[in-house]
């Protein structure tokens, strides 16, 4: 190592400048040091936190096929799945309705169709009620404001692309031929999580599936505002609450 001497200096001046220079060295190697170790901290912290979002992110890619639709799972153990809009209809009605399924829709223009796929089972009168009134709650009704909604459902085979002579049917539009079981259902819906997953429908259906839940009623308040409340009562991811919830409005009961 070389050091240079001012020669016009004397030689306590020259052990000064030094002096005082090796301080200032040590003061900034101090701090490299100090802030190096923050540093190591922090990474250690990230490492042990970086496997449990990991493990989140896992989570939310692990989707069943029917999260695609409107759906929730009816108090007798029946899942029901509805259409979001015109190209989720289509697809219910083509791809996922069987045989022995059953299919919901109202009279109002516009309405999701609700199927609910029975696997050979008979569901009784609750998974009925519960249908219909996904159906109902789901339909234009509940932008509109309306108490109740009257909701017929028919077998699969009651159900056609084919329409009328001179008619023609608009994507997500099907003809219902034959005899309508017609039910009267009210206007109300629930949201609620499992497992980190958003149910939305019934308030009995989601009651009993859910581990936390919230009962939403018709209102004005925009819907990503009130996701955010049902977020902080229940979790979950805010863009699957805000995909749960019916169009038009709502507030918190």
């Amino acid at each position: 190592m070389r050091i240079k001497i001012d020669i016009n200096k004397s030689i306590e001046k020259n052990s000064a400048y030094y002096f005082e220079k090796s301080k200032k060295a040590k003061k900034k190697l101090e701090g490299a040091e100090q802030a190096l170790g923050k540093s190591l901290k922090k990474l250690e912290k990230l490492k042990k936190e970086k496997p449990e979002k990991e493990k989140k992110q896992i989570k939310k890619t692990k989707k069943e096929w029917y999260e695609k639709f409107r759906w929730f799972i009816s108090s007798e153990g029946f899942l029901c799945i509805g259409g979001r809009d015109a190209t989720t209809n289509e697809i219910i009605i083509k791809k996922y309705t069987e045989e022995k399924d059953l299919v919901f829709h109202t009279d109002i223009a516009g309405s999701p169709f609700f199927v609910v796929k029975t696997e050979g089972k008979k569901p009784g009168r609750k998974t009925l009620d519960e249908a219909a009134q996904a159906a109902a709650s789901f339909s234009r009704a509940w932008k509109l404001g309306l108490g109740n909604a009257d909701v017929f459902y028919v077998n699969p085979g009651q159900v056609s692309k084919k329409a009328k002579a001179g008619e023609y049917l608009q994507k997500g539009a099907f003809m219902i031929y034959g005899k309508k079981n017609y039910i009267k259902s009210s206007i109300s819906m629930a949201v609620g999580i499992k497992k980190e997953k958003i149910i939305a429908g019934p308030e009995d259906a989601v009651r009993k599936n859910s581990e936390k839940f919230v009962v939403i009623e018709q209102g004005d308040e925009k819907t990503s505002s009130v996701a955010k409340k049902i977020q902080k009562k229940i979790g979950g991811m805010l863009d699957d609450i805000i995909r749960a919830l019916p169009a038009g409005g709502c507030s918190i009961k």
